[in-house]
């Protein structure tokens, strides 16, 4: 028996992902070993429909045969629709429904285009030979079976698709859609290897059309674009059908986490010098505003969570006694005092900037004054919120510092935290191209600027040493105001905690941990109430129970 123990939960083992080009080059290597493709096709056929009889047609009619296998009695028969399209995806779709056929469910083929390829064309003529029935979706003969349905298998798009669906396979989506809303309450929808309309490698779905599915099997491998962006709203539960060896000389574009890194206990002769010093720089007040204190605040409060030994908060002068009232335990400086702020980078260990700071041009001077100290000094670096902004400025206006500081994060630790209009703006583009392929853009970051970066969103992104992570955690609770301020404080929290295990000491780490405290608060209030000013409290929580007994 291991002296320490996991945490009281289950740990999920990270899950490799892949872009479509990826899964073509492990095809293109299997058949190149001597194995068919029609083959392939019909080993995935077999497992869906497998699986459909497990996991469905069991559930719901559990009888069991002579050797104790579930089976559909005639009087009970799944009654399933089948939707086809053109490609390979519509010839899985094809021999699936000769499968279900074979084990006794009612089974239809909605044709919505034409099979194209050859292996399409001999699963549609060996499906149609055993029987099946099939109804062209241009005639609009289906719509008596459509409505008895208990069971819609979506096989229109494979994941080649890059567009929105137009036309015949716009207007079936549409209809699964429709069908499904109408009857929620018995009606199942899978997809075959990914929803149809929606983007295996960006998770992008094109104005809304895409198929809502209450189960996704993913085929030979996972895809990226399973977990990012759109993805959450249309895949349901994920199940994967391997079928061949997924490493057939192909890394993993990223890795999906689920959960953090398990903590190690703290030794007992420490004091709080040993736990790091974090100094937090933001909550200005410009010149006709009311400021932006509270940032800094939300920050400093979830560091403190972390358990960072010492934190420091140069903020303007308006809010400190709401800083002192809120955060006792933290140390407070005037953010516009620059000698003493230099001299507090001196002292800390790690600096987290930008959260509240401003954008007027006295904060940008701000902001490279103490970016430019803190590079001197070697120090370790978060930059979040106008931080980013400035640094998109500075990046025109003084190009010899973003030099240094690609230089500087090449040997110590820097952090960038944007969303998808902070990235944009730092990449000269427009946020609608980041959100367009969210993995180039955050590649483009790295290559530009070096150091680690988040891309927050849906399936939140991030890259390190040329590694990329995807947050499989996190909640739509957590859009709300403040939460990067918390998510900032507590990166800062850990980052300055050298006593911590370098694997526990990362930007991805503090995603998961950050995401995980989202859930554990959406979980207790519902995701309508979630506030960023409960979350300090659940990231404390979250430490505690994720530490190794």
């Amino acid at each position: 028996m291991p002296l320490r123990h996991m945490p009281n939960q289950e740990y999920r083992q990270p899950i490799a992902l892949f872009t479509p080009k990826q899964v073509y080059a492990m095809e293109k290597i299997w058949f190149e070993k001597g194995n068919i493709s029609y083959s392939l096709m019909q080993q995935a056929a077999w497992q869906i429909a497998h699986w459909v009889n497990q996991n469905i047609v069991a559930r719901a009619y559990p009888q069991l045969d002579e050797k104790g296998r579930p089976y559909i009695a005639e009087n009970t028969a799944l009654t399933a629709c089948v939707w086809v399209g053109s490609g390979n995806n519509g010839g899985d779709g094809w021999l699936v429904a000769y499968y279900l056929k074979q084990m006794g469910a009612k089974v239809s083929v909605i044709e919505v285009a034409q099979a194209s390829t050859d292996d399409a064309k001999s699963a549609k003529n060996q499906a149609i030979q055993s029987g099946i029935t099939v109804y062209p979706f241009s005639e609009g003969q289906y719509q008596s079976v459509v409505a008895d349905a208990d069971l819609y298998i979506d096989a229109l798009f494979g994941i080649g698709l890059d567009r929105i669906p137009t036309q015949a396979y716009a207007k079936a989506i549409m209809a699964i859609n429709e069908r499904k809303r109408y009857q929620a309450d018995r009606l199942n929808v899978l997809s075959i290897d990914i929803p149809s309309g929606l983007v295996a490698s960006t998770g992008q779905v094109f104005e809304g059309c895409a198929v809502k599915a209450d189960v996704t099997l993913c085929l030979v491998a996972r895809k990226l674009g399973l977990h990012i962006k759109d993805a959450a709203d249309y895949c349901g539960q994920i199940i994967d059908i391997p079928l061949i060896p997924s490493a057939l000389n192909q890394p993993p574009v990223a890795w999906l986490q689920y959960q953090a890194t398990p903590l190690i206990q703290r030794e007992n002769n420490t004091h709080k010098g040993s736990f790091g010093h974090a100094l937090i720089i933001g909550g200005n007040q410009v010149d006709g505003s009311q400021g932006m204190g509270g940032a800094t605040i939300l920050s400093a409060t979830t560091a403190f969570a972390t358990g960072v030994g010492k934190l420091t908060v140069a903020c303007h002068t308006a809010f400190h006694s709401s800083l002192i009232g809120s955060v006792p335990n933290a140390m407070s400086l005037d953010l516009h005092n620059t000698q003493a702020v230099k001299a507090l980078i001196e002292q800390s260990d790690t600096i987290a900037i930008g959260m509240g700071l401003g954008r007027d041009e006295l904060s940008l001077r701000l902001f490279a004054e103490y970016l430019q100290h803190s590079l001197e000094l070697g120090k370790d670096l978060i930059i979040d919120a106008d931080g980013l902004y400035h640094l998109a400025t500075l990046a025109d206006e003084t190009p010899q510092l973003i030099e240094q500081l690609i230089a500087h994060a090449k040997l110590n630790e820097v952090w960038y935290t944007p969303h998808s209009g902070e990235a944009a703006r730092l990449l000269n583009t427009k946020a609608s191209e980041v959100e367009a392929d969210r993995l180039a853009a955050l590649s483009s970051l790295q290559n530009k600027y070096h150091g680690s970066w988040l891309l927050k969103g849906a399936g939140s992104m991030v890259m390190s040493n040329q590694q990329v992570y995807v947050c499989g955690a996190g909640n739509p609770g957590m859009a709300t105001a403040g939460m990067g301020d918390v998510l900032s404080g507590l990166a800062a929290g850990l980052l300055a905690q050298s006593t911590l295990a370098k694997s526990t000491r990362s930007l991805h780490q503090a995603v998961m941990l950050h995401a995980m405290a989202g859930d554990k608060l959406q979980h207790t209030k519902g995701a309508w109430a979630v506030q960023a000013s409960d979350m300090p409290e659940k990231v404390g929580e979250i430490f505690k129970q994720w530490t190794l007994n």
